[in-house]
């Protein structure tokens, strides 16, 4: 089983963005038993709090499959024997999770890195721009799944 973090500041908006994106994709591949698709936050802002309305919104108008029930909670060093690869949404979360894991099996990654436009997500709930966040995330998630699908 493959096992998938994915990583943002408060765990509201970006990161469990793309776990339901991911998870959708690998639905749609008939392949959600090999799979394990969680997220997690850097800090302790928002824990116990549910997704954002507006992340909520956009996972709707996509018809993206979410859990209501979803709660932030904060990534441990303890998490990094559990998952294959640790996605942070931006350069910042990156630092912020190697300053909570030890990364010595490189499994801490930049979700656009995968893709042919590295780069930053932009943090929705400082941008409000919650579609261009939804498509980055969207094509991150694209790539990373094929980058694991050609790659285990």
């Amino acid at each position: 089983m493959i096992k998938i973090c994915f990583v943002c500041l408060g765990n509201i908006c970006r990161s469990p963005m793309a776990e339901f994106i991911m998870k959708d994709l690998i639905n749609d591949k008939e392949m959600s038993d090999k799979f394990l698709v969680e997220s997690k936050a850097t800090s302790n802002e928002e824990i116990g709090n549910s997704i954002y309305p507006l992340a909520k919104e956009k996972l709707v108008e996509n018809n993206i499959k979410f859990d209501v029930n979803k709660k932030a909670s904060q990534l441990t060093n303890e998490d990094y024997d559990r998952y294959d690869y640790i996605i942070g949404m931006e350069d910042s979360n990156v630092t912020s999770i190697k300053k909570i894991v030890n990364d010595v099996d490189n499994k801490v990654y930049r979700l656009l890195d995968f893709s042919n436009d590295p780069r930053d997500i932009s943090d929705p709930w400082y941008t409000r721009d919650f579609e261009t966040a939804y498509r980055d995330i969207a094509e991150g998630c694209n790539s990373l799944l094929e980058f694991i699908l050609k790659n285990n």
